[in-house]
């Protein structure tokens, strides 16, 4: 009687083994050939893609180039305005030393007055003011020079501070070398001050730059996101059968958005006086227009992403890259935009980011000086006109 399989057959491994060998293999070439031809098709697929190669190869060298070049600590050309009041032989020697410097691009000047616009305007980092009486007290040994820096970056100020005192040290060993009087530790001392920042705190530098961060948030990340749903689920093409005209669909879409920038204004204003104590020189209002130009303009950005593109995950990438990255790295609220080649300073020049850190910066720290104030807005205005125009081309262009 016969209980279970053939005894012989159960006995032989060597054809047990030889049957589950050919299928073992037959299993991983049949995966790896469908792998390979998955592999193919998305190949294909991105081949076919210009926005996939875009991302994945062309983006990531623009990316590399632009922020490896326009990223520096260091400080270099630094602009400086050198007040001569006095013309004899020891300050035309201490004047070469700077004009001399790597470190320094100097602007003559012999009066205080324009010195000071030129450090109100921003074309100026530090002022150095050589006396009057400078060649008298250097052959007496007690020999000042005044030394005004723009504190509004701080790190920066005391890296400019450095650089001075390296030059006004360099002198003082030249004379020591010539074997002329020297005071008590040196020809020269030097008095320092400064200006708009008389603490020496960072947060009067970062908080008016991390403003600019949540307002071109709000504006264009929200507002690209919003409509580009939309889109997707068919919901604003059902408003073109009504009467309702494009341009006011596009105003109703970004109104709500605009309103909410605008609360998130008052807030960061709250807190950037009351919370981090950063002064407010200028008037509200002067912010208020600055800022609603600036909230305008990025929200004009978003709309043209969305208007383009339809699509929420690449609006929402497109919006990041052509936004958030450049405020945060090109505007000049981390790195200051004349230390970077000038390649990379002219692209800066269509950046909106740019010309709202300089109107936030001046009104906190500085007050209205409207040489600086009025260009920076009136670039911001035509921006917000020039992107309403374009969401509106666009999208007729699409629904057309």
């Amino acid at each position: 009687m016969s209980t279970g399989a053939d005894p012989g057959t159960a006995a032989d491994p060597g054809a047990n083994g030889s049957s589950a060998q050919p299928a073992v293999h037959s299993h991983w070439r049949d995966k790896a050939r469908r792998v390979r031809a998955l592999v193919v098709k998305e190949t294909r697929q991105v081949m076919r893609d210009p926005s996939s190669i875009a991302i994945g190869v062309v983006l990531p060298m623009i990316l590399i180039l632009l922020f490896g070049y326009g990223l520096s600590l260091d400080v270099k050309n630094v602009p400086i305005a050198v007040v001569v009041e006095d013309s004899g032989p020891a300050a035309r020697e201490l004047i070469a030393g700077f004009q001399l410097s790597p470190y320094f691009h100097t602007q003559i000047t012999h009066a205080m007055a324009p010195a000071e616009k030129l450090m109100l305007e921003r074309s100026v980092d530090a002022i150095v003011r050589i006396p009057g009486d400078f060649e008298r007290r250097v052959n007496s040994g007690s020999a000042q020079v005044q030394v005004l820096l723009h504190g509004g970056d701080a790190n920066r100020a005391r890296i400019i501070q450095g650089y001075v005192q390296g030059a006004i040290q360099a002198w003082n060993a030249r004379q020591a070398a010539e074997g002329k009087p020297k005071a008590a530790g040196g020809s020269v001392s030097v008095q320092m001050r400064l200006w708009f920042n008389d603490a020496n705190e960072s947060h009067y530098f970062l908080v008016p730059g991390l403003i600019v961060l949540v307002m071109t948030l709000i504006g264009a990340l929200l507002t690209a996101m919003v409509v580009a749903r939309e889109w997707e689920r068919g919901t604003l093409e059902s408003l073109f059968v009504t009467p309702v005209r494009i341009e006011e669909i596009l105003i109703g879409k970004t109104l709500p958005y605009f309103l909410l920038g605008m609360i998130g204004l008052a807030l960061c204003i709250v807190a950037a006086k009351y919370l981090f104590h950063v002064p407010l020189r200028g008037t509200l209002p002067v912010l208020l227009a600055a800022s609603t130009l600036y909230v305008m303009v990025a929200l004009g950005i978003g709309l043209l992403i969305s208007s383009a593109v339809k699509n929420q995950l690449v609006a929402s990438q497109l919006a990041m890259l052509a936004t958030f990255m450049p405020a945060l790295m090109l505007s000049g609220f981390l790195f200051d935009l004349r230390s970077m080649p000038a390649v990379i300073r002219l692209i800066t020049y269509v950046l909106p980011a740019r010309y709202y850190v300089t109107l936030l910066q001046t009104i906190f720290l500085a007050g209205n000086v409207w040489s600086v104030i009025v260009p920076n807005m009136l670039v911001l205005a035509l921006m917000t006109a020039l992107l309403g125009l374009g969401s509106r081309a666009v999208t007729h262009k699409r629904l057309g």
